[in-house]
């Protein structure tokens, strides 16, 4: 039908209380029209946004999402599976707290298509995840842009592949002049990495690349300790743009975002391309990080 005559119908509809019989409706596509979104993220930093993408792709597609948290427990892991299965989910999204590690649970040759966005993936299956190295270009170009010289990147644990990946990247980028320094993610650890820098002989840095922004919040507040000014003296730039930290930091944090509210929006579209019959290229997706400029390195702000 035309859009106008769609329109009418929408109308009509909504002013009569009509609401379809999504029962009968499945059993006619044989289809539940829900995705299942299973994630070991209990704390919800980086599912959540991933779960407004899904959200996002499918509710125009008429595909309600629920989310299964099952943190770090195999049993209930499978309980969380089995139940999507009965329920006739048409399809599985599987994501998590870090890209190098995969969900404790087995999702190989189920009977519904499952997508992995922000977690490790089986053999020949979807997998959506940011791109780190983009991302770490992104921070220290910017850096470069503004007349910084001296940029020293203070990350997480070296065991995680996406600070392998962003510190690689930094150290093509960043030339003759670049240092890395590996700890945990913590605002404590960007405190003390301060201490290490200014506590030891020489020139001192002039631009901290953090690996997260918990690590680059720590750094702004032992620079402010030390009567450093941020950004006059030194540029600081964050990891993640984890809103509740990078806007309340001072001066408001600089931040690279890992678009996961897209990587999820992709991945809702591809596991409905698959629920739908509809053929998909296994393999990893990439998708391109974003540089947030707000007042803590310096340059123009982003409009958000």
């Amino acid at each position: 039908m035309g859009d106008k005559t769609r329109e009418r119908v929408k109308r009509v509809a909504t002013d009569i209380g009509f609401r379809p019989n999504a029962l009968a409706r499945g059993l006619l596509s044989k289809r539940s029209f829900t995705i299942g979104l299973l994630t070991n993220d209990t704390y919800g930093r980086f599912t959540l946004p991933v779960m407004a993408g899904v959200s996002e792709a499918l509710v125009d597609h008429g595909v309600s999402v629920f989310l299964c948290a099952i943190e770090d427990d195999p049993a209930l892991g499978q309980i969380h599976v089995e139940a999507m299965l009965d329920k006739q989910v048409d399809g599985i999204i599987a994501t998590g707290k870090r890209m190098d590690r995969s969900l404790p649970v087995d999702l190989s040759n189920l009977s519904v298509p499952v997508v992995y966005a922000f977690t490790e993936g089986t053999p020949n299956s979807v997998i959506f995840r940011s791109d780190d190295a983009h991302g770490a270009a992104l921070a220290v170009e910017w850096l470069q842009s503004i007349g910084r010289r001296w940029i020293v990147h203070v990350t997480g644990p070296k065991d995680f592949f996406s600070v392998r990946e962003r510190a690689d990247a930094y150290s093509i980028a960043a030339g003759e002049c670049q240092q890395v320094l590996y700890g945990v993610w913590s605002e404590s650890w960007g405190h003390e990495a301060v201490g290490l820098l200014w506590e030891r002989a020489g020139d001192k840095p002039d631009a901290l690349f953090c690996g997260n922004d918990q690590i680059a919040r720590g750094t702004v507040d032992a620079l402010r300790e030390r009567g450093i000014k941020v950004p006059e003296d030194v540029s600081v730039i964050g990891f993640d743009n984890w809103e509740i930290v990078a806007a309340q930091t001072r001066p408001p944090l600089t931040t690279v975002d890992m678009e996961l509210k897209e990587l999820g929006r992709q991945a809702g579209l591809t596991v409905l391309a698959l629920a739908e019959g509809r053929p998909v290229e296994p393999g990893v997706r990439k998708l391109p990080c974003r540089l947030v400029v707000r007042q803590s390195c310096g340059g123009e702000p982003s409009k958000e």
